[in-house]
């Protein structure tokens, strides 16, 4: 593995699961890590983690619920104050059984697990093509194959369900990652996406009724473990031979060709757009 001492690396949803797993491992790595995620007390204890398994690491931690656009704004100012980044990874997610709205009118799926992605990176722009040669990398999931985006319905004001949000979401998270690569070609910014595989995290924790014990369960039986989970958001965060590589969807530290939903050049570039338009950014 490369030494990444001196490297600044920026994790999303890095409190807590893969995020925590990941943030750790580029911590044993030598990099600096800033961890945004939603509860204060999880972050400080993930700090607290980091720094007792690797003294003198330096970790700054940013509590923000990425769901809404005024914090999706917020923490991209304070990052782009840091001198540069080295590694953006957008993992912050999550499933959520009923639906409902953020204070910004956005079904809080979308909100978090795409707008999230894309309002932050978007934000960030400058800084990041000032840090080039650097790296994006969004944890998507093998559950975009069989999601579908409805353009006419992008909050699934009707017939929702969590599962197809979700999968949804997912899929919005390779069509970003293929339309940003391609609007980063040449600028020695590259853009990667990946499965880290089901793992057992707090994935669905939040939820109640039968949905909570029903990943549970699949998680006790079937899940891998969160340091299962970090090995590829790791992988494309540090490996030497990716240099120079984008646009691509990874899974199991190799790549992987998404579903053909996916590959819809089309649909990423609307999705592009409509993103810009409900974040009220240049399109």
């Amino acid at each position: 593995m490369p030494d990444f001492a001196g490297k600044l690396c920026v994790v999303t949803g890095g409190t807590s699961g893969i995020g925590l797993a990941t943030a750790r491992k580029l911590a044993s790595l030598g990099a600096d890590l800033v961890l945004v995620g939603h509860d204060p007390a999880r972050a400080a204890a993930a700090s607290a983690l980091i720094m007792s398994i690797r003294p003198g690491a330096h970790v700054t931690v940013m509590p923000a619920d990425l769901a809404l656009l005024s914090e999706q704004r917020r923490i991209a100012a304070a990052l782009a104050a840091l001198p540069r980044i080295d590694v953006l990874i957008n993992n912050a997610g999550a499933i959520f059984s009923r639906r409902a709205e953020t204070a910004d009118g956005l079904e809080r799926t979308f909100a978090l697990n795409h707008m999230g992605y894309y309002v932050l990176t978007r934000l960030l722009e400058a800084k990041l093509r000032g840090s080039a040669p650097m790296r994006i990398v969004n944890v998507a999931s093998g559950a975009h194959r069989g999601g579908s985006i409805d353009f006419a319905d992008l909050q699934m004001t009707r017939g929702y369900h969590g599962w197809a949000a979700y999968r949804r979401s997912k899929l919005c998270n390779i069509l970003f990652t293929r339309e940003l690569a391609r609007r980063l070609e040449g600028s020695g910014v590259t853009a990667n996406c990946l499965h880290p595989g089901f793992v057992a995290s707090r994935f669905g924790d939040n939820n109640g009724g039968l949905f909570r014990p029903a990943i549970g369960i699949a998680k006790r039986f079937f899940a891998l473990s969160v340091e299962a989970g970090a090995e590829t958001p790791v992988y494309c965060a540090t490996a030497p031979g990716l240099e120079g590589v984008s646009g691509l969807y990874f899974g199991k530290c190799r790549p992987e060709t998404p579903s053909p939903a996916a590959q819809d050049d089309a649909a990423a570039l609307r999705l592009w757009q409509e993103s810009a338009r409900i974040a009220a950014l240049p399109a």
